[in-house]
């Protein structure tokens, strides 16, 4: 993700980072050559002049831009859902933590450091479900080994961890270290961590319907292939520079949709859920008194 506040307006022109320009720069040049090869051949295609009413493409490019809209509208409430949800978790994250360190009396320090470690696998193991990644090594340090051993070939990790807490409660519940109404609010909490992984796995497993990203895939670059024969006549030499505008907009917005519609992945502005993660270790772990370092802030404006 790329957290920035607005800069000059004429900087603001030549931003790289963080913009889908790199992403559609090889499209833009194709369309800006097409336009000057109709604008060279003056809109002829062999001998056979191709006329067509600019009013014709200012009513598809209004209809073509209600519907991005939608499809904008569709994939920011993706994004904000998935942004609602991990926010969601830092606070019951740093709840939980604070439960088991004032309410479990006769447990040791050490073993109430090891419940916190889990709760942070907990975070991890699901930024890295979401973003397809497997290995399990990055999260061993929190685990004993026990645990270690039985999350291995495990497909979702997160609801195995959760498992581990769990099992703890009710062994401290068993020995008297927890009454019947601190049981009932820590399982309250570990509830609203598997409501948490279902929200993010929901929003994973189902994308923007695929028939709306290929009808607005395809009438976006219909649009901009054929708008060079609908402006020569009227703007003429100029026609090019136009065209590439129009296009960069309808493009470059198709692009956005593409890419905060899937809001866990890895790209620029995506959401960065490293750091998500990497704010709910380091506050737990300072509720709990464990050892750490610390905590890193980005050295450029981009987060992951």
């Amino acid at each position: 993700m790329i957290l920035r506040q607005r800069t000059h307006w004429l900087k603001m022109l030549f931003i790289w980072k963080g913009s889908v320009l790199k992403k559609i720069i090889a499209q833009l040049f194709i369309i800006t050559i097409f336009s000057v090869a109709v604008f060279y051949f003056n809109g002829k295609i062999y001998d056979y002049k191709v006329k067509l009413n600019p009013t014709v493409f200012t009513l598809i490019g209004l209809a073509l831009a209600i519907f991005m809209g939608f499809c904008n509208t569709a994939s920011y409430d993706r994004f904000w859902e998935g942004r609602k949800l991990w926010g969601l978790l830092v606070i019951e994250t740093r709840s939980l933590t604070r439960q088991i360190l004032s309410f479990i009396p006769n447990v040791s320090k050490e073993e109430k450091q090891e419940i916190v470690k889990l709760i942070s696998a907990f975070c991890w193991s699901l930024n890295y479900q979401l973003r397809d990644k497997s290995e399990t090594k990055p999260i061993q340090h929190l685990l004993s080994e026990e645990q270690f051993r039985q999350i291995q070939g495990k497909k979702f990790i997160p609801n195995i961890i959760l498992g581990f807490i769990s099992d703890w409660l009710n062994e401290q519940n068993k020995k008297g270290n927890i009454d019947t109404i601190v049981l009932t609010s820590m399982n309250h909490q570990l509830n609203q961590f598997s409501n948490i992984s279902g929200g993010c796995e929901r929003i994973y497993n189902t994308p923007l319907p695929f028939a709306y990203s290929v009808l607005l895939h395809r009438t976006v670059y219909l649009y901009c292939f054929w708008l060079p024969f609908g402006l020569l006549d009227s703007l003429d030499w100029m026609m090019p520079l136009i065209v590439l505008l129009i296009s960069y907009t309808f493009i470059a917005l198709d692009a956005i949709i593409q890419e905060i519609g899937e809001p866990f992945g890895e790209e620029e502005n995506d959401l960065a859920l490293n750091s998500i993660c990497r704010t709910i270790e380091f506050s737990i772990f300072e509720q709990a008194e464990i050892p750490q370092g610390e905590l890193k802030k980005p050295d450029s404006y981009f987060v992951d």
